[in-house]
């Protein structure tokens, strides 16, 4: 389905989905500074007693079957990190709490540290990330109300800048 965008004027077919490459908490330290301490790979990360893994955050789209998706990273205490490893793919484990470790920039109000949950889907999928059901952020509101299609091009806008 096409839509023209309120932001670009263009038109657009598919809505692309936005990810972060590594926690916020690697933000500003290159890979030369990894060292032994540091451990990313596209799924999962450690960084000293720190463990991350990658999940897709799913924003419901008004009028469309297919959700926006944020690819964010949540941190996870070690015994759960650890299961994840050994069940990378199956559904039968967690969920999981863990600490939302990538800001969305496009909301005004930072979102680092939201509590979310991990759903693990197995077959080669991503976890989902769920917000706690009583988050006040814009983030948690539009994940439990939706956004227009819109706001969705407006996000992916802000983040081709």
């Amino acid at each position: 389905m096409s839509f023209r965008c309120t932001t670009c004027g263009e038109e657009h077919d598919e809505l692309p989905d936005i990810g972060a490459a590594k926690p916020d908490q690697l933000l500003g330290v290159s890979e030369d500074e990894y060292g032994d301490h540091i451990r990313l790979t596209g799924d999962t990360c450690v960084s000293g007693d720190d463990y991350f893994i990658r999940g897709v955050l799913y924003v419901p789209v008004h009028n469309q079957e297919e959700p926006f998706g944020f690819g964010v990273w949540v941190s996870q205490k070690k015994a759960n990190f650890e299961t994840y490893l050994a069940n990378f793919d199956t559904p039968e484990i967690g969920p999981f709490f863990g600490w939302l470790c990538t800001n969305i920039g496009y909301y005004p109000t930072r979102s680092l540290g939201l509590k979310t949950m991990a759903h693990f889907r197995g077959d080669g999928q991503r976890p989902t990330i769920e917000l706690h059901p009583e988050e006040t952020h814009p983030l948690g509101i539009d994940q439990r109300e939706g956004i227009t299609l819109a706001k969705a091009w407006e996000i992916v806008h802000f983040y081709m800048r």
